[in-house]
């Protein structure tokens, strides 16, 4: 497993390894705007989970997720780190979580 210096280092590495696309969170699915393409919680995994804290003050955490579609679409999607948790569905909080296969 990989660990990065900052946020801008992991981007660039994961980036160079095909995760090219860019996603959004929303409470039910992730999106892709540049493909017009929502993926349900079914259709995609969390591949690898990279967690960043602020310079000056902890609380202000960023985490990446680098996430792969069934059809083999990889992408990254940067949050704030538990900021959006209560206005995401229960099925969307369980899939953004580590499983067995899931690189933290």
């Amino acid at each position: 497993m990989n660990v990065y210096d900052s946020l801008a280092d992991a981007i660039k590495a994961l980036q160079q390894r095909g995760y090219v696309q860019d996603f959004n969170l929303h409470p039910e699915w992730i999106e892709c705007p540049s493909l017009k393409l929502r993926l349900a919680p079914e259709e995609f995994h969390v591949d690898e989970i990279h967690r960043f804290e602020g310079m000056t003050n902890p609380d202000d955490s960023t985490i990446l997720f680098a996430i792969s579609s069934a059809t083999g679409m990889k992408g990254l999607l940067v949050d704030a780190y538990g900021v959006y948790a209560d206005a995401l569905t229960p099925v969307m909080i369980s899939k953004l979580k580590v499983d067995g296969q899931t690189n933290v």
